[in-house]
């Protein structure tokens, strides 16, 4: 099979594969399924990154009323919709395409429930933020399908969720600082997207197979998560007969002392102790959820 011309600028020192999971189905929420591949006992942490879940849910499964504080989750729907609501009356749906990044700050109550028939899908990941922002007032981006920058070179079409590649970028504004590509290789194509040198990636395929870091490593292929080492960038190269899909996600590391309860991410224990104080109190960002349902009218025990 021919080769495409790559599509980037030369990398110095590319990133080399250094650890490889397969994520293997697990039940999560109330009836959902997620492969997590990270934040399970294997790797509980990949500063600044928490957990990467490929979630899977119909109804009546989902992940109803539950609490965030210390770190932001990026929801990006695969297939299928899931609608979210929070105890300060934010509500909405994201559908095929879409992407939710929701800094929970100082304190989130709410709840992700299927909004279609049939299977939703998509990613979760969780990314941690620093001691100065994590008792920031929460928020929200919102951006349709329509809205995300996309480009296409030689082979490759890259959806620009955060960050910036081909020339393309998102508005999204990340505090701790990331880059989120969805890339799709056609057969024969080879891909070089820089990485900020001290920043720590992975790559986690969600179609086809694809050979990473080097031209003659093995392939790999669906449901893989592939953690990267030192360098400027990635090389991939899709040698298949089929597309082949991953996502290229990217921070920068806080190096922060990092504690962690279920939903609460803080930096010392006194401060998850305060947390759940605040939580089962209804006070320090949490006093709506004292009277707040979702209309799933469930809550998640964590």
């Amino acid at each position: 099979m021919l080769e495409k011309e790559n599509c980037c600028v030369g990398l110095n020192e590319p990133k080399l594969v250094v650890r490889k999971f397969l994520a293997r189905p697990q039940h999560e929420g109330v009836g959902a399924i997620v492969r997590r591949s990270i934040g399970r006992f294997e790797l509980r942490y990949f500063d600044p990154f928490l957990v990467l879940d490929e979630f899977s849910v119909t109804a009546p499964a989902g992940f109803p009323d539950h609490p965030h504080r210390g770190f932001e989750t990026v929801t990006y729907m695969l297939q299928g919709a899931v609608t979210h609501e929070d105890f300060d009356g934010h509500k909405g749906t994201i559908g095929p395409g879409d992407v939710q990044w929701m800094t929970a700050g100082r304190g989130i109550v709410h709840s992700e429930m299927p909004a279609a028939q049939g299977t939703q899908k998509g990613l979760q990941l969780w990314i941690n933020l620093s001691s100065k922002n994590k008792m920031i007032e929460p928020r929200y981006q919102e951006i349709s399908s329509k809205d995300i920058g996309e480009a296409t070179k030689d082979g490759i079409k890259v959806r620009v969720i955060a960050g910036e590649a081909l020339g393309t970028k998102s508005p999204i504004y990340t505090r701790t600082p990331t880059m989120y590509l969805d890339f799709t290789l056609e057969p024969g194509a080879h891909l070089q997207q820089p990485i900020p040198e001290s920043w720590n990636a992975f790559v986690y395929v969600l179609e086809g197979e694809g050979i990473f870091g080097r031209s003659k490593s093995s392939p790999v292929n669906a449901h893989h998560l592939l953690l990267l080492g030192p360098g400027d960038g990635l090389e991939a190269w899709n040698k298949s007969s089929k597309l082949l899909r991953f996502i290229l996600v990217g921070g920068e590391p806080l190096c922060e002392p990092l504690v962690q309860f279920g939903p609460f991410v803080m930096n010392t224990q006194e401060e998850i102790d305060q947390t759940i104080d605040d939580f089962e109190n209804y006070t320090n960002g949490f006093e709506k959820a004292r009277h707040w349902r979702s209309e799933s009218g469930l809550t998640l025990d964590f």
